[in-house]
């Protein structure tokens, strides 16, 4: 049998107190976050950062390693919470021993970003306590309970949600509009929360809309405002061609208001995507007083679609310019397509020239195009002479005006107008009754998109129509204004009124925006 010796301890004289190595205190954390903005969670927020830190110093074995706390900042992802993250690094780096939080619920409302980071934590040893479930996740029960309890906290965030989706829902269906006016160029807000114009950022507005329509490119329009040190709608210098062009596509301007453009895919990360059809949307209109008017803003809208997609007469794909006020706007008689800007050397002699694409770049496809080449100063010139033209035969051509204005008021068609929409409301209704009683009402929704079409087609129209009305009434006073003839050309004047220039082989004809016609002689190259 193996002999076995004892080893006594040795004995320790006049041991004191002062000479045992005291337990060092543990390093804990607090970990706090409220969820909105509101007053009502503010004093949550303070609450709980006075609550745990008396509640961590009152401790003798604990040290305050810190508060850390997200203010108005929501549970459902950790990745735009700064304090959480904060929290996490400090435990990676050593200085945090233990982790002190009201309930699962604050910690995270997503049960895989919970459960990582509670792992992640107790690899380090760490353990987190939640005073509301009791539950210290180094415990034996404590990952089966915190399981459990984050699957039931992310449920609630997933209700929570819907909730306010439903919310949402109704306030669009009774046509309730909230706007974040803080940015919106144009708009303030009254005492009782309702849209009203800011005169002087308005003016902005309208110029943006009015350079826009005048040939100017949002580069250009971009430049423009930052020369002149306006600000944007969030009171910044810069600009960006993004915020133009938002601009320029909010129906807000005119009073309207698209409500879900966007929506919700995922309630835990918050993603949002542009709403294309998947859910509904609402239209409210006269929501507010409009800055733009209407056809004006549908004339940006047509402007918008054609830069895009321009194509000439013989299929080219062509870019958009703004640098000179006849891009874009001179055709070819012959072959209907664009002229382009060119400098030319003839025999010695150099001048800028505009020429047919058809000519310039022929294909083996195109036809063979005799279109002359057109001098920009005679372009300038015919320009200056139709303008004086309407100067000279002023008195003749405000009759006319008159005349013409009075038939394209006399062509809308207020009785199909009307008609139709009494049928959409028929149709609306029908299709409220269809879904209440838990029918088929394909055919009403196919029907109703019909009218819906019908009633886009005759507005465009109407539309079309005042905004030439418009132009007549603006053409008929710039040439009241007028003194004299004009002496200068002035490519404002050519941006702002003239639609189109057509070149043929003895003579210009010039279209304006007003519908009215002038011929001019040319000279042939």
């Amino acid at each position: 049998m193996a002999s076995v010796k004892i080893i006594p301890a040795k004995p320790h004289a006049g041991k004191t107190g002062s000479s045992v190595r005291e337990k060092p205190r543990l390093r804990v954390a607090a970990y706090c976050r409220v969820s909105t903005d509101t007053e009502e969670q503010a004093t949550s927020y303070e609450t709980q950062v006075e609550h745990y830190t008396e509640y961590i110093s009152k401790n003798p074995e604990w040290a305050l390693a810190g508060i850390y706390a997200d203010d108005g900042i929501s549970g459902t992802n950790t990745k735009n919470r700064p304090e959480f993250n904060r929290m996490m690094d400090d435990c990676g780096a050593g200085r945090i021993d233990m982790i002190i939080t009201k309930s699962i619920s604050r910690f995270a409302r997503n049960t895989l970003d919970c459960l990582r980071h509670i792992r992640e934590l107790k690899a380090q040893n760490i353990p987190v306590y939640f005073e509301k479930e009791n539950i210290n996740t180094l415990d034996a029960k404590g990952e089966v309970l915190l399981t459990i309890m984050a699957s039931l906290a992310q449920q609630e965030s997933q209700s929570l949600s819907q909730n306010v989706k439903l919310g949402l829902q109704y306030r669009y269906q009774q046509g309730k509009v909230q706007v974040n006016h803080s940015r919106f160029l144009g708009y303030t807000k009254d005492a009782e929360g309702n849209l009203i114009i800011d005169p002087e950022q308005a003016e902005v507005v309208k110029r943006i809309y009015r350079e826009y329509l005048e040939g100017y490119s949002m580069d250009r329009i971009k430049a423009g405002l930052e020369r002149d040190g306006i600000p944007t709608g969030a009171g910044k210098t810069r600009w960006h061609t993004s915020t133009i062009n938002k601009i320029l596509r909010n129906e807000k301007y005119i009073g309207d208001a698209l409500l879900q453009k966007t929506y919700t895919t995922d309630f835990l990360n918050k993603t949002r995507v542009k709403n294309n059809g998947i859910v509904p949307q609402y239209y409210v209109e006269g929501n507010h007083e409009p800055i733009i008017p209407k056809h004006i803003f549908l004339n940006v809208q047509d402007e918008l679609v054609r830069r895009i997609t321009c194509v000439t007469a013989n299929g080219r794909k062509c870019g958009f310019s703004s640098h000179h006020a006849f891009s874009q706007i001179v055709f070819c008689s012959e072959c209907g397509e664009n002229f382009r800007r060119t400098h030319w050397n003839n025999r010695g002699k150099k001048s800028v020239v505009w020429r047919c694409l058809t000519r310039l770049y022929p294909k083996k496809t195109d036809l063979v195009c005799h279109a002359r080449t057109v001098k920009e100063d005679e372009l300038k010139a015919a320009c200056l002479s139709a303008f004086n033209g309407f100067w000279k035969e002023r008195d003749g051509f405000q009759e006319q005006m008159e005349r013409n204005i009075e038939r394209l008021l006399a062509e809308n068609n207020p009785r199909e107008e009307e008609k139709l929409r009494k049928r959409e409301e028929e149709l609306q209704q029908e299709l409220i009754n269809l879904a209440e009683a838990r029918k088929n009402y394909s055919h009403v929704v196919s029907e109703l998109q019909k009218v819906r079409e019908e009633q886009t087609e005759l507005e465009n129209i109407r539309n079309r129509r005042s905004e030439t009305v418009s132009r007549i009434r603006e053409l008929r006073e710039f040439i009241r204004s007028q003194s004299s003839e004009l002496t200068e050309f002035d490519e404002t004047l050519v941006r702002h009124w003239i639609r189109k220039i057509t070149v043929h082989p003895d003579r210009l004809t010039i279209e304006f925006k007003t519908g009215d016609i002038v011929e001019t002689g040319g000279e042939q190259e």
